[in-house]
């Protein structure tokens, strides 16, 4: 069997496919991150897809290893076109023998995998009422943003403000819900172990990207300013990127992106090394339904993984849902807050091909919103 075609498909709002064709009429999907640079990242997809044709996709360590030993190496649109293309891979090795992913992963560690669900958005208020929806729906657990922009110190009315969100929620269904805070990114190591040390009243799942990923070492810090578990890793990519945190000891919980990382193999053998830490794993996957489709192979052979974000209906995906684009619907319903073990072969999904290629068609809707405090300085999104 020979790598014959690959296809890119960019589909609004942020979401781009990939399609890897073969001489024996078998294919697989993979996904990629677009963030804001599309264009790039469907680029680079063409150009280092171009060195698999003729490729045998069986051969997924070796095709990794030779599309990712370059001399420049890594970066976020290198590492997401390499995720989307080996994604592929293992869907076309799970339809040739006719297994699903996890089979040649080791197997299916558990019976059911737990989940969480988005509440609020980038400016998140409200946040009670949404929490309350996902309990009456079964949930047992949900992350919000924690808060908007803030400045290296801003003042501790923006800090209440957190608290206030946090606290409606706990007055809205008590403690039958466990909450996952996103600081994503956005607040600095000052006022991140602020805080940390205010919410710990609220008794939360995690607190999520304290800091900014290039700021890690002040997780040290906030660490020692608070017992909440510290998550991290939606912005890392490979083993080597996850090395040094996990040395560190202070990340209680790591959030590999099956899109980013790469690939499914990656996201498995980052998750494995932070088993051996005693860390745990909660993958990230607010993007489309290959990527939220890989994410639950590697979670059914990773026993550390303890929770998994889920996209339905997040507020990104303006205009099409990811079960808009899948037949089989049955792969992510969720029950009791469950979801279960995936069935079929490949990924187990059934795509919706003619409504992708109809979708490419329209092109892609999605910016990143710029940010400024409240002095006109640049704050992080």
């Amino acid at each position: 069997m020979k790598i014959t075609e690959i296809k890119v498909y960019k589909i609004k709002p942020r979401w781009i496919f990939v399609k890897v064709l073969t001489d024996e009429g078998i294919c697989g999907w993979g996904e990629c991150i677009s963030g804001t640079r599309t264009q790039t990242v469907a680029t680079c997809i063409e150009e280092t897809g171009s060195l698999i044709i003729g490729r045998n996709p069986l051969e997924i360590e070796d095709i990794w290893q030779c599309l990712y030993r370059y001399f420049f190496r890594g970066g976020p649109v290198h590492m997401t076109a390499v995720s989307g293309l080996e994604m592929a891979l293992w869907d076309i090795k799970g339809k040739y023998y006719k297994m699903p992913v996890y089979e040649f992963l080791g197997g299916k560690a558990r019976d059911k995998m737990k989940i969480y669900s988005w509440i609020g958005g980038d400016r998140p208020s409200e946040v009670a009422a949404e929490a309350l929806k996902r309990k009456e729906a079964g949930f047992t657990a949900v992350k919000m943003n924690a808060c908007e922009e803030l400045h290296y110190v801003d003042t501790y009315k923006k800090i209440d403000e957190v608290l206030e969100r946090v606290d409606s929620i706990r007055k809205a269904v008590g403690h039958d819900l466990e909450i996952g805070i996103d600081f994503h990114g956005r607040v600095h190591k000052t006022m991140a172990k602020v805080l940390a040390r205010e919410l710990e009243p609220y008794r939360p799942m995690f607190i999520e990207e304290a800091v900014l990923p290039e700021n890690g070492d002040a997780l040290k810090e906030i660490a020692h300013h608070t017992s909440i578990p510290i998550a991290t890793g939606e912005r890392l990519y490979t083993r080597w990127g996850y090395k040094h945190i996990m040395q560190d000891g202070v990340v209680d919980i790591i959030q590999p992106d099956v899109s980013l990382a790469g690939g499914i193999y990656e996201t498995r053998k980052i998750i494995a090394m932070a088993e051996a830490y005693d860390i745990a794993a909660a993958p990230h996957a607010p993007y489309g339904p290959v990527a939220l489709a890989a994410t639950l192979q590697i979670d059914v052979c990773s026993p550390n993984v303890f929770i998994q974000e889920q996209s339905l209906g997040i507020h990104y995906n303006q205009g099409f849902d990811l079960l808009d684009f899948v037949r089989n619907k049955e792969i992510f319903q969720y029950k009791d807050g469950f979801v279960d073990i995936p069935k079929g072969h490949g990924l187990c999904l059934d795509l919706d091909e003619e409504l992708i290629e109809r979708v490419s068609l329209e092109g892609l809707n999605w910016t990143n919103p710029r940010w400024r405090n409240y002095d006109g300085t640049l704050a992080e999104w």
